[in-house]
């Protein structure tokens, strides 16, 4: 494998990270947050079902087509993507539960938690079956995970997971770094 040092800033430190090159690494379609343990007792409601979401980036310049792209977890839960585009800079959220899907929030239709608490892998292939961005966890920690910051190539500003700018980078604001939550 090959190991490449990057350049990350965090605030006003800069720190160096190695990161793989890999399809990974060249795709600007990116993970941001994953809320994996739902706010409160976890239940079956749909409210606490879509408490557990995944937000998914577009860090290029251009719109991605995301149709027939996949999001599974290490238990093998698969959502596909209908037809959808993400445009350039924009991100969309991919919700547990059910609900209608929008331009911003897109629902994957379970009735139960597909995100194990205590460790779980994401994984995002595209529609030929490459994977283009995976991120992991293994402890409940603060029950979020914030995947983005991999590859600093994509990220030329620090973005909210909500849309828009989060203004200058630091670790609370899901900016280039790698958090370990």
């Amino acid at each position: 494998m090959l190991i490449r040092p990057v350049l990350a800033a965090v605030g006003c430190a800069a720190l160096v990270v190695t990161s793989a090159l890999s399809a990974q690494a060249d795709s600007p379609i990116q993970f941001g947050r994953i809320q994996y343990n739902s706010p409160g007792t976890d239940t079956a409601t749909n409210l606490s079902v879509n408490g557990e979401y995944v937000v998914l980036k577009n860090l290029g310049t251009t719109a991605r087509s995301l149709t027939g792209w996949t999001v599974r977890d290490a238990q093998s839960h698969v959502y596909k993507f209908g037809a959808f585009t993400l445009g350039a800079g924009k991100s969309v959220v991919l919700r547990t539960g059910k609900g209608t899907n929008t331009a911003t929030t897109r629902y994957w239709g379970s009735g139960y938690h597909v995100w194990n608490n205590t460790g779980d892998k994401a994984v995002m292939r595209n529609a030929a079956g490459t994977a283009m961005d995976s991120c992991a966890w293994t402890t409940n920690g603060l029950g979020y995970k914030s995947c983005c910051g991999r590859t600093c190539r994509f990220a030329p500003a620090c973005w909210s997971p909500f849309g828009g700018s989060a203004g200058p980078c630091s670790p609370l604001n899901n900016c280039r770094h790698q958090q370990q939550e």
